[in-house]
């Protein structure tokens, strides 16, 4: 089982938590501005890389709230967690 340490309320077993997509997507500032095209990319192309990644998490059985996450997709190892809202973490060898 992974243990996954949320920010707000320490560390949990896994099953309290939901992935909610790749970290530090920005929505853009004017959609109706965007080609289909554009939008698509938007909404469905994300990166899928092997090795750390940043995400998304929800910790739904416990406080509630998103917070992000820095994994390595081939270990599954949660390597930090860290806030929503607060700059990705430099530790190295990340994209």
């Amino acid at each position: 089982m992974l243990i996954i340490d949320c920010p707000w309320c320490g560390k949990r077993p896994e099953i309290e938590f939901r992935y909610g997509g790749e970290a530090h997507i920005a929505r853009p500032a004017d959609p109706s501005a965007l080609t289909d095209q554009e939008w698509a990319d938007f909404l469905y192309s994300r990166t899928n890389p092997k090795g750390l990644h940043a995400e998304r998490w929800r910790h739904i059985h416990g406080c509630g709230r998103y917070f992000n996450a820095v994994r390595d997709t081939v270990s599954d190892f949660f390597v930090v967690t860290y806030k929503a809202g607060e700059a990705r973490p430099d530790i190295g060898g990340d994209k």
